[in-house]
């Protein structure tokens, strides 16, 4: 049975299965329907320049016995939200929103390039940044203070502002110690999201494909009108 991933900024030289690109709203509908899926994954979404993957649809495709994986950015959010009806989630992102620790959408939103250019990120997620900080305060290359501050700095700037330079410079006109961000700018930065991604990919590679349990979607007006549109 083929199993079709939607994958972007997350992971762009993915390989191994049949890939597709970000999913947009209808997308994952759309995948479900065509002969002989067993398996979606969900990496990397829309979410801007046009409406977003809706739930509906991903329990459209449980509901059809598909199983349905999610990480590293939309798919990870999704798989939170939709854990209860049988939605896997994969990884640290997956798990920090299925707990709470992260609520807001933009923790995984980047600026990328189109397809022409290899979907390349052109901004730093915030949980990338998260992540990074933590790693750099662990490896005492900061203070917790220091991250603190840091954190807050990154989550007041727009996501597609927001990048490991600028953070930095940001750190420098609030005024934070000079000897931990020169430390912090020449300290090798982890990517979670592409972690995540790649630790996806190794689950399906490694994990047969096992039908969902049974679940019944109720046709709402809107699903409605999203099944006349996908025809």
């Amino acid at each position: 049975m083929k199993t079709i991933v939607f994958v972007g900024p997350s992971f762009p030289n993915a390989t191994g299965f049949d890939m597709r690109p970000p999913a947009a709203v209808g997308d994952i509908l759309a995948a479900s329907r065509e002969r002989g899926v067993g398996r979606i994954a969900l990496i990397d979404g829309y979410f801007e320049r046009m409406a977003a993957v809706w739930h509906k649809e991903i329990l459209l495709a449980l509901e059809r016995g598909i199983a349905v994986y999610g990480a590293a950015s939309m798919g990870a959010l999704r798989a939170a939200e939709l854990a209860p009806f049988g939605m896997i989630g994969v990884g640290a992102i997956y798990r920090a929103f299925a707990r709470g620790e992260l609520v807001a959408d933009d923790e995984v939103a980047v600026a990328h390039l189109p397809a022409e250019g290899g979907y390349r990120a052109v901004s730093d997620a915030l949980v990338n940044l998260r992540a990074g900080l933590a790693a750099a305060a662990r490896a005492r290359v900061i203070t917790a203070r220091t991250r603190n501050a840091l954190v807050e700095l990154a989550r007041a700037r727009f996501y597609r502002e927001r990048s490991w330079q600028g953070l930095v410079d940001d750190g420098r006109a609030a005024r934070l110690p000079a000897r931990e961000l020169d430390r912090l700018a020449a300290w090798p930065k982890p990517d979670q999201k592409a972690a995540d991604a790649q630790r996806l990919m190794r689950t399906l590679a490694r994990d047969p494909i096992i039908r969902p349990a049974r679940l019944d979607v109720p046709r709402t007006w809107a699903l409605r009108q999203l099944l006349r549109l996908i025809g």
